[in-house]
């Protein structure tokens, strides 16, 4: 017979249970955006501080993320196509920022970079200050936004055949000829997908940031740290705020996600 199959109750307590899921983790980011509507917190953006808060966190991410795609694509393919003695810590270490508390994160790179730090001398004797300045900011998201695309990168590369290298060998490629002209080409849809959603978790990051750089306006003054500081005093200027940075993970996320499906399959 041709007649639908009776709902089982394990298939209502599926509906069920992602139903709820759906509701917890969309609901809220629903909400946010019709009171940013209603409230018409737009209007007051301009005395807030905001459009100096948009300019730094384009500006910074945009350095994080470029900073990430040339420390992290060499590392990602060492993971990807290289044995080496302790790779499985090391890739452990480099992804833990994605699991780390934030606090914990700010915590380290002060200390690492502060004027107590290993590098304090150092950075002293040349007139260097990190903490609290614009160069924090960059380093805190490149810190944890970092990982995001590694993991990708190193995903990507492992989907090229070692097969297609070793043609191209055949054929005359080597080095950095043969990384250059046929192994990111192939990885390009994943190394751009990871680098996308890495620049949407450089432009959300919050905690590591206030703790290293400080909420300074103008200087180290984030779009999300900019939410927190103008929360208490009109939280109408906040929702708006919240509901651009919404928007613009939407777009990176989606733009991510049209990249991932348009990757060839991986080529036997």
């Amino acid at each position: 017979m041709g007649g639908r199959r009776p709902r089982s109750a394990a298939d209502a307590l599926l509906t069920a249970a992602g139903t709820l899921a759906v509701l917890l983790l969309g609901l809220p980011l629903v909400v946010l955006v019709a009171q940013g509507i209603t409230s018409r917190g737009w209007e007051k953006l301009p005395e807030t501080g905001v459009s100096q808060a948009i300019a730094l966190s384009l500006l910074t991410t945009a350095i994080s993320t470029a900073l990430i795609a040339l420390l992290g694509t060499p590392l990602a393919y060492l993971f990807a196509r290289r044995r080496f003695p302790f790779k499985s810590a090391l890739i452990v270490l480099v992804e833990l920022p994605i699991v780390l508390p934030p606090a914990v994160a700010g915590l380290a790179l002060l200390l690492t970079f502060g004027r107590r730090g290993p590098f304090g001398p150092l950075f002293g004797s040349l007139g260097i200050a990190l903490p609290f300045s614009t160069a924090a900011v960059i380093i805190a998201q490149t810190f944890i936004a970092a990982p995001y695309f590694i993991r990708a990168a190193q995903v990507g590369f492992q989907g090229i055949t070692a097969e297609i290298e070793d043609a191209a060998r055949v054929d005359g490629a080597s080095g950095l000829t043969l990384f250059r002209h046929v192994t990111l080409p192939l990885a390009s849809h994943a190394l751009a997908a990871g680098l996308i959603l890495s620049w949407a978790r450089a432009l959300g990051e919050f905690g590591a940031t206030i703790l290293f750089a400080g909420s300074l306006p103008g200087r180290t003054q984030t779009m999300p740290l900019l939410v927190y500081s103008i929360f208490e005093r009109d939280i109408s200027a906040a929702i708006w705020t919240g509901v651009l940075l919404v928007g613009m993970a939407l777009l990176a996320l989606l733009l991510a996600q049209w990249l991932t499906r348009r990757a060839p399959s991986p080529l036997l």
